[in-house]
């Protein structure tokens, strides 16, 4: 009785009563989780030789990585884990515009620090594949881990257009799933539909920019390359960085 009493209030100390820290936490965590299993999945295709992981394990990872962070805060948040979707939460007037900036804030942080985790968890797989150097062009570059880049034939516009579409198909898809005066989807299963839907958009519109969807998960990561290690050549748009279409 004794441990349980305790246990009880501890819980009572620990509980988080304002709505809107709650809802920070949750994007926090569901986009933690998002980003770590994604670039995981990433790592480890690219650091193994594709001898433990390839093209499909890795748009795998990244469409079941949605549905991990889906249900770890879809009921406090929404888990929208994706500034795109946020915005368009807002221009749909189911998300205040004041939580707009405040959710993409959280949204970046938590993919940022997801990052640091998986260098981290890949930090010796890292540097043996890159023979010690850290480079984002090249054979052994490993900066595709973290973000994406476009293949050299993509020009600016159509790498824009490339997600404007992506992202588009996104969160109409989304929408659609979630509308409860569509076809319903069995409740407690939207996350899996979801989860479909970015397999879906991977396997078919991948190739260009390496299919990101998601401004927070290319953003944050992105920030954390250039600070560990890999320098400002990660905002630039250059040639032969040899990986269009690994990450998303």
């Amino acid at each position: 009785m004794g441990t349980i009493s305790f246990l009880a209030r501890a819980r009572g100390l620990l509980r988080i009563r304002n709505q809107l820290v709650r809802e920070c936490l949750a994007e926090l965590l569901s986009t933690f989780m998002l980003i770590l299993i994604t670039l995981s999945s990433s790592a480890q295709k690219i650091t193994s030789f594709e001898t433990k992981g390839n093209i499909l394990t890795s748009y795998l990872g990244g469409a079941l990585a949605v549905m991990v962070g889906t249900y770890t805060a879809g009921g406090i948040s929404g888990a929208h884990m994706n500034p795109a979707f946020s915005f368009a939460m807002c221009l749909m007037e189911q998300l205040p515009w004041w939580k707009f900036p405040i959710f993409v804030v959280v949204q970046t942080l938590g993919s940022f620090v997801s990052a640091g985790a998986v260098y981290m968890l890949y930090y010796d797989a890292i540097w043996h594949y890159s023979n010690g150097t850290l480079t984002v062009s090249g054979p052994r570059e490993t900066a595709s881990i973290f973000a994406t880049y476009p293949a050299d034939y993509v020009s600016i516009a159509n790498g824009f257009l490339d997600q404007v579409i992506g992202t588009g198909v996104l969160v109409v898809g989304v929408m659609g799933i979630t509308d409860t005066r569509n076809k319903g989807v069995p409740k407690g299963l939207e996350p899996v539909a979801v989860a479909l839907l970015v397999l879906s958009i991977e396997s078919s519109m991948g190739s260009n920019c390496g299919c990101p969807l998601n401004p927070a998960r290319d953003i944050g990561p992105r920030l954390f390359t250039y600070v560990a290690g890999w320098g400002p050549e990660v905002f630039r748009w250059v040639e032969g960085r040899g990986r269009g279409g690994d990450g998303r």
